[in-house]
């Protein structure tokens, strides 16, 4: 069986983590001794042998909706979201005067992937509602290194998940101590938590409630836990899927 949750695994959270899979795994009676840290997340999201993963919103409707099920989402008390959603801020250096049109116009944009909910999708919304489109941009690969770009002036501007803007920014706030806020999307539905697709849901969502509840106050703060919520599958699939870059 694989359990992998790698979506926000980042190295101060890991310890909590672990202790959040050993609460899940207890709750269980079954399950590997250990998260998986090392396997392919696609390869491991589309196995039958997976019992627990997180995935993003985008590659959900995208590619995944048929293939997984559901298990739940979970709740990180995001301040301005419904229980259960997300959103991104879009960051430019602090030192930059440019409107977001502006720098939609002559910046470049830095996203982590095209299959990104919060790098990518959550953006090319956002600049649609005001009437633009990303010019020039930039692959990173990975959040934090968007967040960089932006920093060293290799880009202009990017969009960052508010989860890992804050468990960042609580733990190593000087990743963004050159960088500022300049719009934060608007809500979409968080990362969910998957299993396979021939899994009972109910007993892991249980258990993945229960093992968030018997956390401890610091390892809570530090994922930033509150709850699982049950989000519709047609909430994340009425959402569009953006152009590719």
């Amino acid at each position: 069986m694989i359990v992998s949750l790698g979506m926000y695994d980042i190295p101060h959270a890991s310890a909590a983590y672990d202790k959040l899979w050993s609460l899940i795994r207890a709750e269980l009676g079954t399950g590997p001794n250990a998260i998986s840290r090392a396997g392919d997340l696609w390869a491991d999201w589309q196995s039958p042998d997976l019992l627990l993963s997180q995935t993003c919103g985008l590659p959900y409707r995208a590619r995944l909706y048929d293939k997984v099920t559901l298990v739940g989402t979970p709740d990180y008390g995001l301040p301005g979201c419904p229980p259960g959603y997300y959103q991104s801020y879009i960051l430019r250096r602090s030192d930059d005067p440019r409107t977001l049109a502006e720098l939609a116009q002559t910046g470049t944009l830095a996203y982590n992937e095209p299959l990104s909910q919060s790098g990518w999708a959550a953006p090319v919304a956002h600049l649609a509602g005001i009437g633009h489109r990303p010019g020039a941009t930039l692959q990173t690969g990975a959040h934090l290194a968007s967040a960089h770009a932006v920093a060293q002036g290799t880009a202009d501007y990017a969009s960052i998940d508010a989860v890992t803007y804050m468990m960042w920014g609580h733990s190593n706030a000087y990743r963004f101590d050159r960088l500022e806020i300049v719009a934060r999307t608007d809500p979409t539905p968080g990362l969910p938590f998957i299993t396979s697709r021939t899994r009972d849901p109910k007993p892991i969502a249980q258990a993945v409630g229960k093992a968030i509840a018997a956390l401890s106050s610091d390892d809570r703060r530090i994922l930033m836990l509150k709850q699982l919520v049950q989000i519709p599958q047609q909430a994340y699939r009425t959402i569009p899927i953006p152009l590719t870059p």
